[in-house]
């Protein structure tokens, strides 16, 4: 059977795409600043600051470095009475230098004290992430936990109900436990674990809408560490609510590690439609810009079809026809030239996002790979003549030779950029 005949035989093969969200939907705002999450909105990208947030000049700077690099919600730790009086400095810092980001205030312990005695802090965050885990214990809990549902509508701010396993309500496990303990075919412990994360986050919700919350003002969030068991709680928690969700491992780790066990993780959720919000807690390695966590969070969105950053950039990974280092010295220059850029472009050339380019090694998948692209070069391997094709839109443009075809090619990029996307604005 030729190739013609059994295609005609066959059924088209069906194309991989994201499932569709079913979420409530939440508005997370600053000024005309509006960051909607779940339903039909884009999946967001979040981050956190790990500066002392007493050091208002700091915090400040670093949410908007985040902020430039992608993150539409900054969370900031209030712990502290010191820390809840600098918070309107920070909200102040920001919008001086026309940072308009969402700030979202991380309590614990005290967050109903906080939210009380510094009515500016209240005001000046724009969602509220309260643990019921550590809200307070016995009869403290429900009043304090409702303490801060009552600021949360008096300013009228969501809040995220963030349950994380490494301070779980040990009341309600404890509980969850003795029950498991007299089933005929107890549940393993971990089982019981996942049911008192899911079981903390959705009592709290209800509580917080009994309280008076709207229900689409109210995120959900249940952080673990370990990639099968953030997907098997999501899973359920999905099942059981329709609360948008924001979804992260509470620990992912340093470099590598971190990366891959959020990747995983994320993408499987994401892939089946669950998820809303997306963190990377990555551990900075040393020297390390904080804003790396929501390089890796577009990244993940962006690989996945669901939103669109940055230009891509395709490379191949080298081999033993490409000993020289030339294509990846130019893959990177390019790739970290439009990731700077896309703060001002994202304006200045609207849809610039979209662009394709392709930096190849050889001549084996070189010209290929660089006619799907919107603009690529493939330049010479081991062995090759000293030539570099450039495609543009598909077709070959030029080819450059000498000492310069990085440079040229770079200005090559520049000038397309312009022509292309300077129209479109």
């Amino acid at each position: 059977m030729d190739s013609a005949d059994l295609l005609s035989q066959s059924r088209p093969i069906e194309l991989a795409t994201p499932a569709p969200h079913r979420s409530r939907q939440a508005r997370v705002t600053w000024g005309q600043r509006v960051v909607t999450i779940g339903g039909n909105a884009p999946v967001r990208v979040q981050s956190m600051t790990n500066t002392d947030t007493v050091d208002a000049i700091g915090t400040a700077i670093q949410c908007k470095e985040l902020a430039l690099a992608g993150s539409e919600m900054v969370r900031i730790t209030v712990n502290t009475p010191e820390a809840a009086a600098q918070v309107p400095y920070i909200r102040e810092q920001l919008d001086r230098m026309g940072v308009d980001v969402p700030l979202i205030g991380d309590f614990h312990y005290n967050g109903h004290r906080l939210l009380s005695d510094f009515p500016a802090c209240a005001e000046a965050l724009s969602k509220y992430r309260i643990n019921p885990g550590n809200v307070g214990k016995g009869d403290k809990k429900d009043r304090q936990f409702g303490q801060m549902i009552e600021a949360a509508l008096k300013w009228d701010k969501p809040v995220r109900i963030g349950v994380n396993w490494g301070s779980l309500d040990q009341e309600l496990l404890a509980g969850l436990m003795d029950t498991n303990s007299q089933r005929a075919k107890p549940w393993e412990a971990r089982q019981v674990m996942y049911e008192a994360l899911i079981t903390s986050a959705i009592e709290s919700a209800n509580l917080a809408v009994n309280l008076g919350m709207s229900p689409n003002q109210v995120i959900l969030s249940c952080k673990v560490s370990g990639v099968q068991d953030l997907i098997a709680v999501y899973r359920e928690l999905a099942r059981r609510c329709d609360y948008p969700l924001h979804l992260g491992l509470t620990e992912a780790g340093m470099g590598t590690r971190g990366t891959v066990f959020s990747s995983t993780a994320l993408a499987i959720l994401l892939q089946e439609g669950i998820g809303d919000t997306i963190r990377v807690s990555l551990t900075p390695q040393p020297g390390e810009a904080r804003t790396q966590e929501v390089v890796i969070a577009s990244e993940i969105l962006q690989s996945l079809g669901l939103r669109v950053f940055v230009p891509s950039v395709t490379a191949c990974p080298g081999c033993g026809r490409t000993t020289s280092v030339t294509f990846q010295e130019l893959a990177k220059e390019i790739d970290d030239y439009l990731r700077a850029q896309m703060p001002v472009w994202r304006h200045q050339y609207p849809g610039v996002e979209n662009l394709k380019v392709a930096v190849m090694g050889c001549i084996v998948n070189g010209p290929g790979e660089s006619k799907h692209a919107d603009i690529g070069i493939s330049l010479p391997g081991t062995g090759e003549a000293p030539a570099a094709p450039v495609f543009i839109d598909g077709e070959k443009a030029m080819t450059l030779r000498g000492e310069n075809i990085a440079s040229e090619f770079h200005a090559i990029v520049e000038r397309y950029i312009a022509q292309r996307f300077g129209a479109t604005a």
